[in-house]
């Protein structure tokens, strides 16, 4: 016994209840795959039945039945017989998260009073924006705080516990994105460099300590391994994280689904019954 595939594969697209479907797509759902019938520019079959979907949109989300059409013919008799097959999947648009850091330091210092701290602090955001300038990267949420700390063996110090968040949306980021590049490969890539520069930044605060100063160390100093650094993740409006339903991608960005919504860069999916679309962005 001999099988052979047509070349004749259907793909139809079955979008949920009140889910609008997409104008890519035939009146009656269908997108045929034979190769001298494409369904459009954005989606094809190929010879060997794989389907490519060019520029994804979210609302191209949902489920998907292939269905699988092709001869048994048996050698002794050559009788024929049709044998389809239906084959049920999910594609859902999904888009790596955009990071961010928060970082925190700490200074020594003189005391807890007085302009000076409140001098080395602009200062320093300013050194750490120029540093990044070039990247479309800037500080945000910088804030300090001065405390005692008592040192084992050691009198009382003084300490400014600092804080900021490395963004990759300073004014401008929009330039860097073209036709070929995707905005969020570039601001991705642009944060990564502004994180490694910043922390070579305080790593050479630390060798300048110990090399530059070692007998009279000054009263204003970076504390040595008091670097943190951890990223913070965010999801574009429309998507969510859901490692529930997309354990398999649990760090992606997944279109929201119907019924939920994101309108904000957060990194979850809100509840609204009356969103019956795939990446809504409000709840009407």
């Amino acid at each position: 016994m001999r099988a052979w595939v047509l070349l004749s594969a259907v793909l139809w697209y079955l979008a949920g209840v009140g889910c609008q479907r997409p104008s890519l797509f035939s009146k009656k759902g269908f997108v045929y795959g034979k190769l001298e019938h494409p369904g459009n520019n954005r989606i094809n079959v190929t010879n060997t039945g794989t389907l490519i979907v060019k520029d994804f949109l979210e609302s191209l989300s949902g489920l998907y039945t292939c269905t699988l059409s092709y001869k048994n013919v048996k050698a002794e008799t050559q009788e024929e017989s049709v044998i389809q097959k239906r084959y049920d999947f999910m594609i859902f648009a999904y888009r790596e998260p955009d990071y961010s850091y928060q970082m925190a330091v700490r200074f020594t210092t003189k005391s807890c009073v007085g302009r000076f701290n409140d001098m080395f602090f602009r200062l320093l955001k300013k050194i750490l924006d120029n540093l990044i300038s070039d990247l479309s990267c800037h500080v945000i949420e910088p804030s300090y705080k001065c405390h005692i700390v008592k040192i084992p063996e050691n009198d009382l110090i003084y300490e400014l516990f600092i804080a900021f968040q490395v963004n990759p949306f300073a004014e401008g980021w929009k330039s860097l994105c073209t036709e070929t590049i995707d905005c969020e490969e570039i601001t991705n890539h642009n944060i990564l460099k502004a994180r490694d520069r910043i922390e070579e930044f305080f790593r050479s605060q630390a060798y300048i300590l110990y090399h530059h100063f070692i007998k009279t160390r000054p009263a204003m100093r970076f504390v040595e391994h008091s670097f943190q650094v951890a990223r913070i993740d965010s999801c574009r409006p429309g998507f969510g994280k859901n490692e529930g339903l997309h354990s398999n991608c649990a760090s992606c960005c997944v279109v929201c689904n119907p019924g939920t919504f994101s309108p904000d860069v957060d990194v979850t999916c809100q509840i609204c019954v009356s969103v019956h679309h795939y990446g809504a962005k409000s709840c009407p």
